[in-house]
């Protein structure tokens, strides 16, 4: 609870207020205070002042006056500010207790929001034709970042990965290693999933151009897929599944994890589209064009908009025909067609499922949940958009489908042009079509090279094996870091340097913080005693800190009700701020005896408070830099 404590009993006392001044059900807010304005600032007088026909600053003298009779617990001053707010002046003592104490609990910043409901969360859904570019990474990390946030948030989340396997671009690499003499082994030290995307994929559709026939032999690639009975769909399974297990190299690399992968080639040849499709057709939702541009093709009727193909001419299904049973199946509106089987066991120890149509043994799995959520960049918003519709008048609105929408990642032109690509000076935008991306991979390498390099520097009695894990920890932390620290509507910049700097809003920034309290607590050569005197912590830079780790319950409150990572990536950053103030204007190992005890205590509650909310957001924290 921390913080909410002193929030808590603010509000059960104000209630007792505006109950004798006969005003109920009045939705006021409480909010940490700025510096200069209390602990905590009220708008009650605001809201009361309609009911009282006061001026707002008259109501909160009134206020003030009233709310002497409680002093003495939590709060030791309240103060009417002449705007019209009611200001409240925390007992430092008492809270800086309750919040050390408090935050050496292992289930530290947890909130019930969720109260053990189902979400489904759905994110990653790399097409397995190719390596994760860095725009790729914002989708892992966005994901993998709420998944934790609505964990702690007291929701029960399962986290699906959905392989599109039988597409286009699957098609794409099909015919180049088939008709195009491309070999299905990479060149010596290169991945197999990197291979795929920067050789054989780029090279095959720069073909389409010059050999359009080309165009006709992908198409009746992909119905092979799409049919699975041919060598063709048994050569396409071989390959996918390659690039898949490179991928998730990649994404376990970063610290992501999932429960099932969920193929697109299993939802086509599953009895779920023909129910669906039927569905569709007797709730006049689509229809058949008989002429025009899209004739013979089966269109969603847009509302004032484009109509979309569901099926082409030919029979294939579109995008968007793969996509909507298997949202219906998240949503728990069809009956599962599938069987389950274990796929890997993860790094974190977890075991990962996938969803496969053959009958086996093992225990039946349940996926599916009345509030799904789908990452996926802003570019799909439209179809995102009608599969949402179609959602919500298959159930009318009973449950809820939401695209967790984010914008694209660029590179800098000095990262692009470090990594070999030319942009004439401009910043890089990703296209895995024209071989315009970088590889999440060598991103990484990148991050983690310039990392071992500065730390060996910082810290030359280090072995090669603790440099190694601190420059891995720090290039996922940067790079997780730079992900989720902006809103997700807007486009990022990547820049390899800026994103090191220890100075600023970067991840290597904040994970310092936590080194320098490390160091303090090895060099203090003490063990804590939390029977601490607290009252001594007197410094307004102890209080702040104080108050800053006790805030961390109510930045994953905010950050699960808006779906919003940034909320936690602020809360940290800010956190660092607290502790770094502290760091450079209270000597800690100069006090002795109760104050020492107090003040380590203090740290000893920074470092754990700092590690569960990076943990939110899958960052570590070394205690060396």
């Amino acid at each position: 609870m921390s913080f909410r404590v002193l929030l808590d009993e603010i509000k059960k006392n104000l209630l007792v207020i505006l109950q004798e001044q006969k005003i109920s059900d009045l939705a006021f807010s409480l909010e940490p205070a700025k510096e200069g304005f209390g602990d905590v600032s009220c708008n009650v007088a605001f809201l009361a002042a309609k009911s009282l026909k006061k001026r707002p600053n008259e109501i909160a003298q009134i206020i003030t006056s009233s709310y002497e009779k409680f002093l003495g617990g939590l709060v030791f001053r309240v103060e009417a500010h002449p705007s019209g707010y009611v200001n409240f002046y925390a007992d430092s003592g008492k809270l800086a207790e309750i919040v050390i104490r408090q935050s050496q609990q292992d289930d530290y910043g947890s909130i019930n929001v969720g109260d053990g409901s189902k979400i489904t969360l759905e994110h990653t859904s790399v097409n397995p034709n190719k390596a994760l570019h860095i725009g790729h990474v914002r989708n892992v990390v966005v994901g993998d970042s709420m998944v934790r946030i609505l964990r702690k948030a007291g929701y029960f989340v399962q986290t699906l990965n959905y392989i599109d396997d039988s597409g286009l671009q699957v098609a794409d690499i099909l015919l180049g290693f088939t008709h195009l003499g491309f070999s299905q082994e990479p060149p010596v030290g290169q991945k197999f999933d990197h291979y795929c995307g920067d050789e054989v994929y780029v090279k095959t559709t720069e073909k389409y151009q010059s050999s359009p026939e080309l165009q006709e032999i992908r198409n009746k690639i992909l119905k092979e897929i799409e049919e699975g009975n041919s060598e063709t769909a048994k050569f396409a399974s071989k390959i996918t599944t390659r690039v898949l297990s490179e991928q998730l190299k990649t994404c376990w690399r970063l610290g992501a994890s999932y429960d099932c992968l969920n193929f697109e080639s299993e939802i086509v040849r599953s009895k779920l589209w023909p129910q669906i499709f039927d569905k569709l057709k007797q709730m006049n939702l689509i229809k058949f064009e008989s002429d025009g541009k899209n004739k013979d093709c089966w269109v969603i009727i847009a509302d004032g908009e484009e109509d979309k193909v569901l099926v082409r001419s030919n029979g294939t299904a579109t995008y968007i025909a793969k996509d909507i049973p298997y949202a219906t199946w998240k949503l728990g509106l069809v009956d599962d067609p599938f069987y389950y089987k274990e796929y890997a066991m993860q790094p974190n120890n977890k075991v990962l499922h996938q969803t496969t149509l053959e009958p086996n043994n093992s225990p039946k799995r349940n996926y599916s949940s009345d509030r799904v959520i789908t990452v996926i960049d802003s570019r799909q918003a439209r179809l995102q958009n009608i599969i949402t519709t179609l959602m919500q008048k298959f159930e009318a609105g009973k449950k809820e489908y939401i695209h967790l929408s984010y914008e694209s990642v660029t590179l800098s032109s000095d990262t692009a042009n470090s990594l070999g690509l030319e942009t004439g000076g401009k910043s890089a935008q990703m296209s895995g079509r024209k071989g315009l991306y970088v590889n999440a991979d060598k991103i990484l390498d990148t991050l983690e090279q310039k990392t071992l390099d500065e730390t060996k520097k910082r810290n030359p009695e280090l072995s090669e094996q603790v440099l190694h894990q601190i420059a891995q920890n720090v290039a996922v932390a940067t790079l997780r870091y730079e992900m989720i620290k902006q809103d997700l509507d807007k486009i990022i910049t990547f820049d390899t340097t800026k994103s090191l700097s220890l100075e600023g809003d970067t991840a290597p920034y904040i994970q310092y913080a936590y080194a320098r309290a490390s160091r303090i607590i090895e060099k203090s050569n003490t063990t804590p005693n939390f029977d601490a005197r607290y009252d001594l912590l007197t410094d307004q830079h102890e209080f702040n800190l104080v108050k800053a780790i006790g805030r961390l319950d109510l930045a994953v409150q905010d950050a699960a009700n808006n779906l919003s990572p940034k909320v936690i990536a602020k809360y940290c950053y800010s956190l660092a701020v607290s502790f770094n103030a502290f760091y450079e204007h209270v000597r800690v190992l100069d006090a002795t005896s109760d104050l020492l005890n107090a003040r380590i205590c203090l740290v000893y509650a920074f470092q754990s408070c700092l590690q569960k909310a990076l943990a939110l957001v899958g960052i570590g924290t070394p205690s060396r830099m």
